[in-house]
C-alpha cells in the first residue's frame, strides 16, 4: 500500500476504534508499506497532527454538521478529521487536494454514499476561512479556559490547571509550544567522540546543528534527518538521542568515577548511559526496571555506546533490600502522566485524568521512600520526572521532606540554564526554556552521629 493518505487513516483508526496509542499504530501502519521520506512525513504529521488537534477538530465539525462529531460514524469522522486537519493546519497542501484526497478516501472506505456531504462540508469550511469565518476564531467563548482549550485543543482541566500555576498569556503560549514538531538534541558521548567531531560529521551531510548554552555534551538538530540509524556516527556510538532538559537531570545527579550509582527506573536508558559516562564509566550503575523488554533496549543502547559499568537488574524498585545503604548516588526518575512531553505524545493529552494523576503522585511517593533506603550515609538521590504537574513533583518532595527529617534539598552548584526554584529545586516549563518540562531536585541525606 503506497497511499500515505491511507496509511494514516488506518492508524487513525487503530487509534480511534482500539485506543493504540498512536506512535504504536504509526509503527504498524508503516511495517505493512514502503513508503518515500517525504510520504512517510507527511503520514507522520498527519496522524500526530490528527491526535493532537482532535477537540479544534471535532468543534469544527460540530459547528458545520448537522450530527455532531460524537455522532457521526467512527470512521467517517476519522476521515474528516484528515481533510480539516490539511485544511486548518497544513497550508503547504493546497486546498483542492485536500478536499479531493478525502472525498476519494470516504469513497474507498465505505462511505461513497456520504462523499458529497464530506465535499460538501469541507468546501463550505473553505468558504467561511476565505471570509475570515473560522469557527475556531470568531466563536464567543464562554470563558477563557474554553477558548484555550478549544482553540488550542487540550483538555480544560489541563487548561485551568496551567493558567493556576503561570497566568493566562504563558498558558497559551505553553500551548502553542505544545503543538509544535517537537525538536531532536542528541548527547554526545565523550567517551568515543567530541562536539565538534560531530558538528563537522554532520556539516558534511547538509545538517544544521546548534549547541545548548550549560550543556556540553548536547546539540541540537536543526531541519529533516531522515532515518536515525543512518547519521554519522550512529553505529559507532558517539552520540544518542536525549533531550536537553533530560541530560539537565544526570548533571545534577553528578556521578564520578569509581562510585556506586542506582537508576532505579532506568529504562530505556538515557540517563543511565549518561551516568556511565559522566563517570568515564568506572565504577558501578544498577539498572532498574520492572519491564524486561525495555530494558533490553536499554542494553543495545548501552552496548552501542560500548558502556562496560552497567548491570542490568530487573524487578520493582520498591522491593529490592540488597540495595539498602549501598549507593553512593541514586537516580530515581520516577514514571508520570509525561505532561512535560505533550509535543512528543500526541495523545497524551487526552489520555490523563486528575484521578489518574493522584494515583501517579502515590506511587512515586511510595517509589521515593523505598529508593532513599539505597543511599548511603551522606549520599545524594535526585528525583526527577518529565511532568509539570506540581501533584507528581512538589507535592511528592514536600512529603517525603516532611517525614524524613534526615533529608533536605541541596540546590544546585553547577549552571544550569534554568534558574533553580527558592526551595532549590528545577522546573523547566518549554515555553521558557524551549526543551522538554522537566521537574528535578537534588537531595542529601544527612551524615549520622
Amino acid at each position: 500500500m503506497q497511499n500515505p493518505r491511507q496509511i494514516a487513516f488506518l492508524a487513525l483508526r487503530e487509534v480511534h476504534r482500539r485506543g493504540a496509542f498512536a506512535d504504536a499504530a504509526l509503527d504498524r501502519a508503516f511495517s505493512n508499506s514502503q513508503l518515500n521520506d517525504l510520504d512517510r512525513r507527511l503520514v507522520t504529521e498527519l496522524v500526530y497532527g490528527s491526535v493532537r488537534r482532535m477537540r479544534s477538530i471535532d468543534f469544527i465539525i460540530d459547528k458545520l454538521a448537522t450530527k455532531k462529531s460524537s455522532q457521526q460514524p467512527p470512521e467517517l469522522r476519522t476521515i474528516l478529521h484528515l481533510g480539516l486537519y490539511q485544511l486548518e493546519y497544513l497550508n503547504q497542501i493546497p486546498p483542492s487536494a485536500a478536499v479531493n484526497t478525502t472525498v476519494q478516501l470516504a469513497k474507498e472506505n465505505g462511505f461513497s454514499g456520504l462523499s458529497s456531504f464530506v465535499n460538501g462540508l469541507l468546501r463550505q469550511y473553505i468558504r467561511l476561512t476565505d471570509n475570515n469565518l473560522n469557527p475556531l476564531t470568531v466563536t464567543n467563548y464562554k470563558s477563557t479556559v474554553e477558548r484555550l482549550g478549544i482553540l488550542h485543543s487540550f483538555p480544560e482541566w489541563l487548561v485551568k490547571l496551567w493558567i493556576e500555576q503561570i497566568g493566562e498569556t504563558e498558558t497559551e503560549q505553553l500551548c502553542e509550544w505544545f503543538n509544535q514538531s517537537p525538536t531532536i538534541d542528541l548527547r554526545i558521548n565523550p567517551l568515543k567522540s567530541s562536539i565538534a567531531q560531530i558538528e563537522t560529521a554532520f556539516k558534511s551531510h547538509n545538517i544544521s546543528t546548534s549547541r545548548i548554552p550549560h550543556l556540553p555534551q548536547a546539540l541540537r538538530l536543526n531541519g529533516s534527518i531522515g532515518a536515525i540509524q543512518n547519521l554519522p556516527g550512529y553505529s559507532e556510538g558517539w552520540w544518542t538521542i536525549q533531550d536537553s532538559s533530560a541530560q539537565l537531570v544526570t548533571h545534577l545527579l553528578g556521578p564520578q568515577p569509581g562510585e556506586t550509582i542506582i537508576d532505579a527506573c532506568a529504562a530505556p536508558g538515557g540517563k543511565t548511559t549518561h551516568s556511565a559516562e559522566l563517570m568515564q564509566d568506572e565504577g558501578t550503575i544498577y539498572a532498574c526496571d520492572k519491564t524486561a523488554s525495555r530494558l533490553k533496549k536499554l542494553k543495545e543502547n548501552a552496548d552501542r555506546l560500548q558502556m562496560k559499568s552497567i548491570k542490568i537488574h530487573t524487578g520493582d524498585s520498591r522491593h529490592f533490600p540488597e540495595f539498602v545503604n549501598l549507593a553512593d548516588r541514586v537516580l530515581l526518575d520516577a514514571p508520570c502522566s509525561g505532561l512535560g512531553t505533550l509535543h512528543r505524545r500526541a495523545d497524551a493529552r487526552w489520555r490523563h485524568t486528575p484521578e489518574n494523576i493522584q494515583q501517579q503522585s502515590q506511587l512515586q511517593s511510595e517509589l521515593l521512600a523505598n529508593a532513599a533506603t539505597f543511599v548511603k550515609s551522606g549520599g545524594v538521590l535526585v528525583y526527577a520526572t518529565c511532568t509539570i504537574h506540581p501533584l507528581e513533583n512538589e507535592t511528592v518532595i514536600r512529603s517525603f521532606l516532611d517525614s524524613n527529617p534526615h533529608w533536605q534539598i541541596e540546590p544546585p552548584t553547577i549552571d544550569l540554564p534554568v534558574q533553580p526554584s527558592p526551595e532549590g529545586w528545577v522546573k523547566v516549563w518549554p515555553h521558557r526554556h524551549h526543551m522538554d518540562g522537566f521537574f528535578m531536585v537534588r537531595l542529601k541525606q544527612l551524615k549520622k552521629n
